[in-house]
């Protein structure tokens, strides 16, 4: 089976890029489950209802997140009604939503998602390696088809739960700092991993944001909003294959695709 991941998609340029390769790549790669980081959509920080129904609409089965899932409140109020949009599952017990997920793929067949968060220059939230570890185990005794985002700041810290689950999930992939990283591999006992799939959205930007808002915050040290980049988005992300019977992954192809003209179903919203 094949499972299409789609990075942090960034604001309505992000939008308008998922909105034109999400279909299409559905169809052209058989894709049977599609999984897409949303926790920027809205204008850069979090996510809204009608953006939610939005990336349904354009073949997303499930929608995974990170720190910025709770930057709007309206969503976060009634975050629990989406069945499948998830929030870091190693959030502390009363935290809103849920950590993960067993969604059905194109042929009926069981795939389950976890979203975990990581803790080096993030918020100290519970552990995501014994979080985690505990509860891709748990999912593995209703199917071998486990797939991780993994929302995390530093390098060597998704690198190592990708070895702590390696053989356990199926695919870790690594989310958060919106820049792609070349070392899609298959880890030694057969888990598809990516240390960060990069942003759905302007890469003439700094990681999705207009770049003289960002100089000028670095260089003057004086805190300004910050606003979604114009130009030419990329879609960003990966795709999967994966053994429906061992779990094992088969295969992993990093995707950078760049859209011109942008789709036409992206909404009003930032």
């Amino acid at each position: 089976m094949r499972i299409l991941f789609v990075a942090d998609i960034y604001a309505r340029p992000g939008r308008r890029a998922a909105a034109e390769c999400i279909p299409r790549l559905i169809q052209e790669r058989a894709v049977d489950l599609c999984i897409a980081n949303g926790e920027n959509a809205a204008g850069g920080f979090g996510m809204t209802d009608n953006i939610i129904k939005k990336l349904h609409a354009y073949g997303v089965d499930v929608v995974t997140s990170g720190n910025h899932i709770w930057n709007r409140a309206d969503f976060v109020r009634h975050i629990g009604q989406h069945q499948r949009v998830l929030r870091p599952f190693n959030y502390p017990k009363g935290a809103p939503g849920r950590g993960s997920v067993i969604a059905e793929d194109r042929s009926g067949r069981s795939v389950a998602v976890i979203n975990l968060q990581g803790r080096t220059f993030m918020p100290d939230i519970d552990c995501p390696f014994q979080q985690g570890r505990a509860e891709v185990e748990r999912l593995r005794d209703e199917t071998p088809l486990v797939f991780v985002d993994f929302h995390a700041e530093a390098t060597a810290e998704k690198i190592a739960l990708g070895f702590h689950l390696d053989g356990l999930a199926s695919a870790v992939i690594g989310t958060h700092t919106h820049v792609q990283t070349a070392d899609e591999r298959i880890l030694p006992k057969g888990t598809a991993f990516l240390t960060d799939a990069g942003m759905t959205g302007v890469r003439d930007s700094v990681i999705g944001t207009r770049h003289e808002v960002a100089v000028g915050r670095f260089v003057n040290q004086v805190p300004a909003r910050f606003k979604p980049a114009d130009g030419v988005p990329y879609f960003s992300g990966a795709l999967v294959e994966i053994d429906e019977t061992t779990g094992k992954a088969l295969a992993i192809e990093r995707l950078q695709i760049p859209v011109e003209s942008g789709g036409a179903d992206a909404g009003d919203e930032d």
